[in-house]
């Protein structure tokens, strides 16, 4: 019995250490509108979405390309809403800053009933390398109210990131989505067709 009193307390004690110990901290990161404002107004109403993206990014974790074949989860970095809605805001966003005037909205939390124009987004890459770039590969197509092609396109952008962290790399894809707006917004009438 006296023996196993002083494993029995290592025991206790180790746990107690154990306890104390405290989980990595969880970040939570956004993607924003950083378009510039324009200085001609449009006179109609965009939806933007469905928005598709890769199943591998797919998820509420960063993902980080490490080499060609190699990638890295980030467990306590995660996106603060999925990346899906997450990208249709902020290319909705930067469409209303591009477009001055014209009403947008994201799918499907659209606040615009019967757009004039539909833009879909399919993401064909969405990469985070570290220290380099955010890559981004992206078809998109605009819609008439009637649903008739107006616009397809495809938008490839890398975006280097200027600095070594994850907040660098957020603030890349911020910027190579305000190009991806951009060509969307080039390629949307002057006017919308009646």
């Amino acid at each position: 019995m006296k023996r196993r009193a002083p494993l029995l307390l290592a025991g206790l004690a180790l746990a107690a250490l154990g306890g104390c110990a405290s989980a990595p901290e969880e970040r939570f990161y956004t993607l924003s509108a950083v378009a510039e404002p324009a200085t001609a107004t449009r006179a109609y109403t965009v939806s933007v979405g469905p928005v598709n993206v890769p199943e591998m990014v797919d998820r509420p974790q960063l993902v980080l390309r490490l080499a060609a074949n190699r990638v890295e989860i980030l467990e306590q970095a995660r996106w603060a809403t999925p990346l899906p809605s997450g990208i249709g805001q902020v290319v909705a966003a930067n469409l209303a800053r591009l477009l001055g005037g014209t009403r947008v909205a994201a799918y499907p939390q659209s606040a615009v009933s019967d757009p004039d124009y539909r833009v879909a987004v399919d993401v064909q890459r969405f990469e985070s390398a570290p220290g380099t770039a955010a890559s981004l590969d992206a078809l998109w197509t605009i819609r008439s109210a009637r649903g008739a092609l107006v616009k397809a396109g495809r938008s490839t952008i890398d975006e280097p990131a200027r600095g070594g962290d994850t907040e660098a790399l957020v603030a890349a894809h911020d910027r190579a989505l305000a190009a991806l707006s951009r060509d969307i917004a080039r390629a949307l009438p002057a006017m919308a067709s009646p």
